[in-house]
């Protein structure tokens, strides 16, 4: 089994940012994949499948994330998380 990394970058387009809500979206959804998925912000590296790493990350709404996943659904869960950013986490205000 060949072992791909992928990786791409979206931009945070919520109002407030990545809190809990959005957060436990974007979790849920690495979550649901095999693959390993770090995101990269402002020099800290967090598990994209851990609410609290990705709480940690602090970003606010304009934040450029990056994504990177290492597996074997690696660019399907690069593609549903994306997916999920354009959509704003599916969070309705």
């Amino acid at each position: 089994m060949i072992k791909q990394k992928v990786k791409s970058s979206f931009v945070v387009m919520n109002e407030k940012g990545l809190h809990t809500r959005p957060s436990t979206e974007l979790v849920k959804c690495a979550s649901s994949f095999k693959a390993q998925v770090h995101l990269v912000y402002q020099n800290l590296t967090v598990n994209a499948k851990s609410l609290l790493g990705v709480l940690m990350l602090a970003a606010s709404r304009g934040a450029k994330i990056k994504i990177e996943a290492e597996g074997e659904d690696a660019e399907q869960v690069i593609d549903s998380i994306l997916y999920l950013a354009q959509n704003k986490f599916n969070i309705k205000y």
